[in-house]
């Protein structure tokens, strides 16, 4: 469910950025806003970065290879990051160097009314984008705050494109604000400081965005919730007299690698143990679905205390 959710949100922003970003450069080069082109410049990184994530999540369906025996998973994680890189690099960086060439280079707008319109446009379809992507997520997040859920998340598309969306929001509502000013005063400042507040914003964002992914790309461990719903399925049987130690972790957003020691009876053969770990094995995957790589090796606790 994850993955179709997330599929869904990111087209919608992909469909609504780029119409945006098409606007914008028209409007931009109009009336010369340097707030508008670098909302310009922005809604143009954002659909790259989702065109980015769509290609991450067709290539991670990959078949595992003997090279890869685990699959390719993570390649959503290695796509996501770059959309971090490039959220910085092209549109944080990009901003910031645009707003203070505004400053250092001041010149008055023309047919300001455009960029108003544009802008006023660009908020309404941008909301409609995050209106998918809070509908797709709420199914996932349950009763976790949106912080919880951001940094908690295995699956990278919909923290992705909420945060993407949330700061477009806020970005045009800076470049709004600029633009606004700079015609009530008649001084561009206001537009190049606009500017520069949607450079930092961005550039906020894709650090967030780059330290959550960075964790998944080094490795995390089942949520918490999954964890006992593992420990609960593998001690179900009444078999199995413990679990000496568990170790998750997810080789992929929907999929997840259970390695255990369990404590046995010491009068049991080993047909019976095999019996035991493959009943074990049935539970954990009834209990948990993604865990699709289980692992569980038999012992016997006074021996491993020893």
């Amino acid at each position: 469910m994850s993955a179709e959710g997330g599929t869904k949100a990111v087209v919608a922003a992909l469909l609504a950025n780029t119409g945006i970003a098409i606007s914008k450069f028209v409007a931009a080069g109009i009336t010369g806003s340097g707030s508008m082109l670098a909302e310009g410049v922005h809604s143009v990184a954002d659909a790259s970065n989702q065109g980015l994530l769509l290609l991450g999540g067709k290539r991670a369906k990959r078949a595992a290879s003997p090279a890869h025996p685990f699959g390719y998973g993570r390649e959503r994680y290695i796509y996501a990051f770059i959309v971090a890189i490039v959220l910085f690099s092209v549109g944080g960086l990009y901003a910031l160097y645009e707003g203070y060439h505004k400053i250092t280079n001041p010149h008055e707008l023309s047919n300001e009314l455009v960029a108003i319109v544009v802008l006023v446009i660009a908020i309404v379809l941008e909301s409609f984008s995050l209106r998918t992507a809070v509908k797709e997520s709420n199914t996932l997040r349950g009763r976790k705050s949106w912080v919880k859920f951001v940094r908690g998340a295995k699956s990278p598309e919909l923290p992705v494109v909420l945060l993407e969306d949330v700061g477009a929001l806020i970005g045009l509502v800076a470049a709004l604000l600029g633009v606004g000013l700079a015609v009530i005063t008649g001084n561009p400042l206001f537009d190049a400081l606009g500017t520069v507040v949607i450079g930092l914003l961005l550039v906020t964002i894709a650090v967030v965005l780059a330290i959550e992914i960075k964790s998944l790309l080094i490795g995390e461990s089942a949520s918490l919730e999954h964890i006992a719903a593992i420990e609960e399925a593998i001690l179900a049987g009444g078999d199995i007299t413990d679990i000496i130690h568990l170790k998750t972790l997810h080789i992929g957003p929907d999929e997840l690698l259970v390695a255990a020691k369990i404590g046995i009876q010491n009068s049991e053969t080993g047909e019976e143990i095999a019996a035991e770990i493959n009943a074990a094995e049935a539970r954990v995957r009834e209990a948990v679905p993604i865990a699709t790589a289980i692992y569980l090796e038999p012992d016997l606790r006074r021996v491993a205390a020893a």
